[in-house]
């Protein structure tokens, strides 16, 4: 297949691993922290860790939309989805994570409730269409990729005078969580390797603020083991320069720019929220987004009164340290034992794009029990 068995050659991958191993300095350790779940994904599956020298450490970051919600905004959704009058809508990613009494919206929907899958946003608005006297509800959630079709929906919404449709909001946006990761106590990162479906929409300029004010490289990546794998040594290379910059290995999909189109459509419909919460990171400001006031008859926090709660996670699940950069999967006592992807006690499990759904999914735990 043209396009992506040249992005999966082995010898080109062994020729790379041999290069990066030959710049390498043997007295240092580098701390690299790739930010995008898809990005976790392709280093297990394709076994990049593994062509890597000893003293480069792959850092797992919180680039999964679904791991970083706090578990209070997941109870405040099943309890949204049970109410009698709602059709409550979401992409499949999110039926499957537990709240704090070990519930979720795929158990919701056994017990009754009216949940129901959606492939596409606009298919909230051909539900909310066809049900006039049901309230339908829209688990809008994502960085900030999947924000345009929402705030495309929203504006749809407001053409039709859909006044039975809303949106529960939890997009949230990547530089501020680079931030509030930076500002973590006891995290040693030394350069991100930046994601790439993300920074179509933001481009390049929104990370220059963690080379300037921090000094940390920021590397964008394609999504292919060759990509990684050059987004590594390119930041190797800057590290071994002393120097902080940002650079573009995605350079067939991403500008320095961004999608300007993309960025007004969001600015139009949303703002920042003052504050918000992640999990495993807390409070961040100016980190997430809500419904700018012309708008806001589609804000299903404000047109059922949703009161904000924090819940803690349960005390045995070490996704919040996961998040951080802090541990590994497999140094989590409940992973692949009571935590698993068929019965999941946290988000990192449950998510198609965890970190602990990806180690596990690839046999990771499993070749070091071996070794």
């Amino acid at each position: 297949m043209k396009y992506i068995d040249e992005f999966r050659n082995g010898k080109q991958a062994q020729a790379m691993a041999r290069a990066i191993a030959a710049e390498v300095q043997p007295e240092r350790t580098y701390h690299l922290m790739e930010f995008c779940g898809g990005h976790t994904h392709t280093i297990y599956r394709h076994g990049i860790t593994e062509l890597l020298p000893d003293n480069v450490q792959m850092i797992h970051g919180p680039g999964c939309p679904v791991c970083v919600l706090p578990m209070g905004r997941i109870d405040t959704a099943i309890e949204l989805a049970n109410r009698p009058e709602v059709i409550f809508c979401s992409y499949a990613d999110m039926l499957r994570v537990p709240g704090s009494r070990r519930t979720s919206l795929m158990l919701a929907r056994g017990q009754g409730a009216d949940v129901r899958m959606l492939y596409s946003a606009m298919d909230a608005l051909k539900i909310a269409q066809e049900n006039p006297q049901r309230e339908v509800v829209f688990f809008a959630i994502g960085f900030e990729t999947t924000t345009p079709p929402t705030a495309m929906v929203v504006k749809e919404a407001q053409r039709l005078g859909l006044s039975n449709f809303s949106i529960f909001c939890n997009h949230v946006l990547t530089p501020p969580a680079m931030r509030g990761i930076l500002a973590q106590p006891g995290v040693m990162i030394d350069g991100f390797v930046g994601p790439g479906h993300v920074s179509v929409v933001i481009g390049m300029h929104a990370y220059e603020f963690a080379a300037v004010e921090y000094g940390k490289p920021v590397v964008i990546s394609g999504f292919e083991p060759l990509d990684l794998m050059r987004a590594i040594q390119l930041l190797i290379r800057q590290l071994n320069e002393d120097r902080a910059e940002v650079e573009n290995e995605y350079s067939r999909a991403v500008t320095e720019s961004g999608n300007e189109c993309a960025q007004a459509l969001m600015a139009d419909v949303f703002e920042q929220r003052s504050s918000f919460e992640w999990r495993g990171l807390g409070a961040i400001p100016q980190s997430a987004l809500k419904l700018r006031q012309p708008f806001a008859e589609f804000d299903a926090e404000q047109r059922f009164a949703l009161e904000p709660t924090a819940v803690a996670d349960h005390k045995a699940c070490e996704c919040a340290d996961i998040l951080r950069g802090l541990k590994q999967p497999q140094e989590c006592k409940v992973f692949a034992t009571v935590c698993t992807p068929d019965n999941p006690l946290g988000a990192c499990m449950v998510s198609s794009e965890g970190a602990c759904a990806a180690y596990y999914t690839y046999g990771r735990h499993q070749e070091r029990q071996i070794s």
